[in-house]
């Protein structure tokens, strides 16, 4: 799997993500520092979460680091546990829109859905933490694959070690999230499952059927 090609071309989308990285700290310095503490500090979800639209440059940019790496992750870890995946680079090219498109249009049917029902604040509140767990998600990511790719040894272990913190780093994001709804899921929580079967895990199915495309 890790022949010259597929080791050249994965180090250049690495790259490109950790630019995108490096970019949206130069875009915002202070925001950057304080989107690294995140985790176990409401401080930048409280400040940021009022500035917040509908096109962010900053979380653009978090954005596409994720798509990248969370790619690369994903195919390491397909041809690791389930099938090995011989790397071409139209097909992996795919594989990013794949990811990118899947995101995006959760992303809008969540908007449509707060604006169906009314509720475009509570959505897109609920929105910029989720997404901003899941860009923190991506720098796991990135530095995940710096290992993937440079070392040949513990490559089960890195993989377990990653899923297992991008599942806490999301699981602590949907926590504060409920935490901070909790009184407006409470009478609607039979919603809120369907609301997680449609939009949090079938995207994650179809993902999955994706990659298996890919290899077929």
């Amino acid at each position: 799997m890790r022949n010259f090609i597929t080791h050249e071309w994965f180090t250049i989308f690495t790259l490109l993500g950790l630019v995108a990285v490096v970019i949206a700290k130069y875009v915002n310095t202070l925001r950057f520092n304080d989107f690294l503490s995140v985790i176990g500090n409401s401080k930048y979800l409280k400040i940021y979460t009022k500035d917040q639209k509908f096109v962010d440059i900053f979380d653009g940019f978090l954005f596409i680091n994720l798509v990248i790496s969370g790619s690369i992750f994903l195919f390491f870890s397909y041809s690791t546990f389930i099938s090995p995946l011989d790397f071409e680079l139209i097909t992996f090219l795919k594989l990013l829109l794949a990811v990118s498109t899947i995101i995006i249009i959760k992303i809008l049917l969540e908007r449509l859905i707060g604006s169906l029902f009314e509720i475009d604040s509570v959505v897109d509140n609920y929105l910029f933490q989720k997404t901003t767990f899941k860009n923190y998600s991506g720098l796991v990511f990135l530095v995940a694959n710096l290992f993937l790719l440079y070392t040949e040894n513990f490559t089960k272990i890195i993989i377990i070690i990653v899923f297992s913190v991008v599942c806490l780093i999301n699981g602590i994001g949907f926590i504060t999230s409920f935490k901070n709804y909790q009184k407006t899921l409470n009478p609607n929580f039979f919603y809120f499952l369907l609301y997680l079967c449609a939009l949090e895990i079938a995207p994650y199915v179809l993902l999955y059927k994706v990659i298996s495309e890919y290899n077929a």
